[in-house]
């Protein structure tokens, strides 16, 4: 299967559907009685493959394309990837600019470039190829093909396996069958480098052509084996502002303390970043996270603002995002990043 002839993504209705008859009432509704805030189009909907250049649709908002060469060209544009979910959380999208609002540092930020497009993602595949994997190398095939055909037709990947030590298996590249081709992995044996190899994959993104950037992270997340330390692979990841997914895999009954310790361990790296850590005891579930995550990844809001006082002090700004809906909808949630580190002068 070429690059070119990737599957066409149609999420199921079990991950995303139409808002019940109701919510459209109150919302119509609630849209009339507020009136300086209209939320004329809110819903859970499909996506749409993106297959060409979306043009910029005035002011209030702007391509994917347009909102990356803006971060590359003006470091002093803060770039906020958002997923906004339901109750049952199933992916939100049809919200506009007008209902979100970002803070610094407590402080009200102007949005000046908003997208709610399927824009490219730079992506890294993580894969744990250690000892305590053995059963469950043909799953984390299935993974890897599962999120590699439901990505973007325009995303870009490299390939990380590890175990006592990572290795990159392939550079970036935008077809996903040369990634798929490295899926005939070797007999899983020896420890679990894990930090190692997000650290080593983190220093990759250095070379991603998108501004948004995401790893993903198939592992028992039972690490023995790495030079690197927790602390260190979320400072990285945060200089580097990459979402860290993860797919991990337990056992309920684990023979050393770092496996028990795993799922704790890649959900508190996940979380650091924005990302998500799913965790699961039946392996047949792997594929459908590998799916739910690829989902997230192309129903994701872009925002971006310019501080209202641009600093160059190499600290790190506290960043909020709040939704602005009216009160009679379902409650939204909305996830973004905490942070970022600005540049040094």
């Amino acid at each position: 299967m070429s690059s070119n002839s990737r599957r066409v993504f149609r999420p199921n209705d079990a991950e995303i559907k139409l808002v019940p008859i109701l919510v459209f009432v109150l919302a119509f509704l609630a849209v009339r009685a507020v009136a300086q805030n209209p939320l004329e189009d809110i819903h859970i909907m499909p996506r749409t493959p993106l297959t060409a250049t979306i043009e910029p649709n005035g002011p209030a908002y702007a391509s994917p394309d347009s909102v990356h060469t803006a971060i590359r060209k003006n470091v002093d544009l803060v770039l906020v990837p958002v997923t906004v979910t339901d109750p049952m959380q199933r992916f939100v999208t049809g919200l506009s600019q007008d209902n979100f609002q970002v803070f610094e540092n407590k402080k009200q930020q102007e949005i000046k470039h908003f997208s709610r497009e399927d824009s490219p993602v730079s992506l890294g595949i993580i894969l744990d190829i250690s000892r305590s994997m053995t059963d469950k190398v043909e799953r984390m095939r299935e993974v890897v093909k599962q999120f590699c055909e439901t990505a973007n037709l325009q995303d870009e990947f490299f390939m990380i396996t590890f175990a006592d030590k990572p290795q990159l298996v392939h550079d970036f590249t935008d077809s996903s069958q040369v990634i798929e081709e490295q899926l005939v992995l070797p007999a899983p044996k020896g420890r679990t480098a894990l930090l190692d190899a997000l650290y080593m994959g983190i220093r990759k993104m250095r070379d991603a052509k998108y501004s948004r950037k995401a790893l993903l992270i198939i592992s028992d997340g039972g690490d023995n084996h790495s030079r690197y330390s927790e602390g260190e692979v979320k400072s990285a990841a945060k200089e580097s502002d990459v979402m860290i997914y993860a797919v991990g895999t337990f056992d309920r009954h684990v023979p050393t303390e770092e496996e028990r310790l795993g799922p704790s361990l890649l959900t508190d790296l996940a979380q650091t970043t924005a990302g998500r850590a799913f965790i699961l005891t039946d392996l047949r579930e792997m594929p459908v996270m590998a799916r739910r995550i690829a989902v997230e990844l192309r129903t994701q809001y872009v925002l971006a603002y310019r501080p209202d006082t641009p600093s160059h002090d190499g600290k790190w700004h506290k960043i909020i995002v709040k939704l602005k809906l009216p009160k009679k909808l379902p409650y939204l949630q909305a996830r973004a990043k905490k942070g970022y580190f600005a540049e040094s002068e």
